[in-house]
């Protein structure tokens, strides 16, 4: 990671704008000051990309075509995964109304456009100071996740897992024993639009046990029958 380690501060930050000039003068100014930075022009684009990968924080313009940034942020903060997500909300609206309603949508600040760069950036600081939890690493039973490395281990051994079977297992240790259908997980991991077999699921709950699972180890990944899995410390049922 590019910049500043010493509180983490710079991260990958996802600024949905739909204006090109300045979408793209934001992207290179924040990638100068040592920020990873991912884009999207509307809504739905960055909907698609929070459902495979989480930001450091989002910055989201009001105005956007179609589903507004005031939706989005309400769309944010009713996911469970992503309603801690830090949210600036950038806006050329200046009324102390405006300010209110989109604190109270759920965003954790609000700047009115145009700003500076300084100023966005010490924005973005203080928010990332404020939800440095998200950097924690996390863990269950025996096994522990570094989001920000993604280095996982259980008991001590290093584990090797693949894209999904990563994105399954942060999704799951974030929820401890939170039983999640086979659709829930297809619509988390893969997207709203992406058509994948329903038993694809299957399939990779099967890696992702066979990765963390060492001989005599208890399998933590538990099948709940008719409705799905968790990351549970009990006794598995109709494992797979």
């Amino acid at each position: 990671m590019s910049g500043s380690t010493q509180i983490r501060a710079k991260g990958l930050i996802l600024v949905v704008e739909d204006d090109p000039a300045l979408l793209l003068m934001m992207r290179y100014n924040l990638e100068q000051r040592g920020y990873r930075v991912e884009s999207a022009a509307d809504a739905e684009t960055a909907l698609q990309f929070l459902e495979t990968a989480r930001p450091d924080a989002a910055v989201l313009d009001w105005m956007l075509p179609g589903m507004s940034g005031l939706d989005l942020c309400r769309r944010i903060r009713s996911n469970p995964i992503l309603r801690d997500l830090p949210v600036l909300l950038l806006t050329a609206r200046s009324g102390e109304q405006d300010a209110i309603r989109g604190l109270d949508t759920g965003a954790d600040d609000y700047l009115i456009k145009p700003c500076s760069v300084d100023t966005l950036d010490a924005r973005l600081r203080a928010l990332l100071r404020r939800h440095q939890s998200s950097y924690d690493v996390l863990s269950f039973a025996d096994i522990t996740l570094d989001p920000e490395t993604h280095r996982i281990e259980r008991a001590g051994r290093l584990l090797s897992l693949g894209p999904t079977e990563y994105r399954l297992l942060d999704l799951l240790i974030r929820n401890p024993r939170k039983v999640f259908s086979r659709e829930d997980l297809l619509r988390r991991i893969w997207g709203q639009n992406i058509h994948v077999e329903i038993r694809t699921i299957d399939v990779h709950i099967r890696r992702l046990r066979k990765a963390i699972n060492g001989p005599n180890e208890p399998d933590l990944v538990r099948t709940v029958r008719a409705a799905g899995y968790a990351l549970d410390d009990g006794p598995v049922t109709d494992g797979l």
